[in-house]
Formats: C-alpha cells, structure tokens, sequence
C-alpha cells in the first residue's frame, strides 16, 4: 500500500501532491491494478490533513479513470500507467542509483542534486518537443 508523503516547500497543494504520488506509483509498478489505496481515515490520521482533500485526491483520480470507490470498501486501482517493462524499470533505476551515488561523493547536497536533474529533466524534454 502506498505512503502519502507532503512536501510543504513543493509549492503545490496537498490534493495534488497525493494524485501525484498516486501517479508515480502507478507509473512505477509501486500501484497495481486492485491495490488499495489508504483509506480517508488512514490517510488523514498519518499526514493530518482535513478528510476533504484526500477525497478530492480521490476524486480527481477516480475522473481520470485510475481507481474506484467501492461504498464501504474503499477505494481501488482500476487502471495502470506503467510504459516500461519491469526488468527495464530496475535497470534505469540502478543506474540513476549509481548517479545519485557518484553526485554524492562529489559532495552535492540534496538541494543541488535535485536542481540538477530537475533542469536536466527539463531540457531533454524540450528537446524531445523540439525535435
């Protein structure tokens, strides 16, 4: 089962930071089709947060058409998001391990490793729209 996380220093609001951690996982293999995500009340308990936004999370995932509330069950992923097979999926994730590693031992703290990628991410997607 999944873990929300929030970052207060994202900038984004709270509903959007757990549909996007939902997405990641489904993106990453972490979410199958008919896991179940937490439910409000587990949710609110561990981030502290009104039930209100976890259910527009929710909401806004179930009109995507990636899970489903069941009355009195909770709510399941219905649909996956996953491009790459499993096997390819380790295989980029070691060798980011092994940059995140490398950039480490340079002495980058999180702050500059993070801007890093982040601005890397950026360009090679422009690049991809340019192309």
């Amino acid at each position: 089962m999944i873990r929300f996380r929030l970052d207060s220093r994202s900038g984004q609001p709270t509903y959007r930071q757990l549909v996007q951690q939902v997405r990641r996982a489904l993106r990453l293999g972490m979410l199958e089709i008919g896991d179940q995500l937490p439910t409000v009340k587990e949710a609110v308990s561990y981030l502290a947060i009104n039930p209100n936004t976890v259910l527009k999370a929710y909401r806004e995932l179930e009109l995507e058409g990636l899970v489903q509330s069941r009355q009195g069950q909770g709510t399941f992923v219905v649909q996956g998001l996953r491009g790459i097979t499993t096997s390819e999926h380790a295989r980029l994730r070691r060798s980011l391990s092994r940059w995140l590693r490398q950039a480490r031992e340079a002495g980058l703290d999180e702050e500059t490793i993070h801007s890093l990628f982040v601005d890397e991410l950026n360009d090679s997607l422009t690049d991809e729209v340019v192309a």
